[in-house]
């Protein structure tokens, strides 16, 4: 996975019809989706139940891209491996979910898998500050972790704040919430270049339909690079 600060479409497929998994990921990726963003919730860390890794097993050989998986669970550590296992190409733990995050991220990265860290909208930027080095990956929650389809809460300031921490570091800022095609620019703008989107992909869609999730990714992947002067 080479490194990059091109705008790249993560679609979430929390928001994919769940009775059709396989066809869901080859039609998003057929579709303009550069990454395959998968959502995992334990109930404990957020309230909602969804992956664990044998789902996250059966994903794997129908994404061709990368597959980025987010971990809402608490306690992580015990289950790193598992997900590793599983095929995760990004495993994302969130620096509210345990007393040692560096040693989670060290943990992630002992698997092969790259690192990421996600925080929630009352973190603050400076809570990652001292795993800068160990991570390829910010996620900036602009909800609430836990449910799909939730307004936007804008982070733009902590964005550019993490933007500027991170310098010339190779490290992904990665949005996930309420990413549509009139809040795309914002986050963009202040330096995300990963966009994880549920509802605003798939709406209107289906695999049936699957010209309607190409048309959502690109207007959501035009809003964000005219904003950015990635548009070609």
């Amino acid at each position: 996975m080479s490194f990059d600060r091109r705008i790249k479409i993560a679609p979430s497929i929390l928001s994919a019809d769940f009775a059709d998994f396989g066809r869901e990921i080859r039609a998003i990726e057929e579709q303009g989706a550069d990454w395959v963003h998968v959502d995992v919730m334990d109930g404990h860390f957020v309230p909602n139940l969804t992956f664990g890794p044998p789902a996250v097993k059966a994903f794997r050989p129908h994404v061709s891209t990368v597959m980025d998986v987010h971990l809402m669970i608490a306690p992580v550590d015990p289950y790193i491996d598992a997900f590793a296992e599983a095929g995760a190409d990004i495993i994302t733990a969130h620096v509210e979910a345990g007393p040692h995050i560096h040693r989670t991220l060290q943990a992630i990265r002992a698997t092969g898998a790259r690192a990421g860290v996600a925080l929630n909208p009352g973190t603050p930027a400076e809570a990652v500050a001292h795993v800068l080095d160990l991570v390829d990956l910010v996620c900036v929650m602009t909800v609430n972790p836990g449910f799909g389809g939730q307004s936007f809460l804008d982070m733009t300031g902590k964005i550019r704040a993490l933007r500027t921490m991170i310098g010339d570091r190779p490290v992904h800022i990665e949005v996930d919430g309420g990413v549509t095609p009139e809040t795309a620019p914002l986050v963009a703008r202040a330096g995300a270049d990963a966009l994880v989107a549920g509802s605003a992909v798939f709406k209107g869609g289906s695999v049936a339909k699957a010209g309607v999730y190409g048309e959502n990714i690109r207007a959501i992947r035009q809003a964000a690079e005219l904003a950015t002067g990635q548009a070609a």
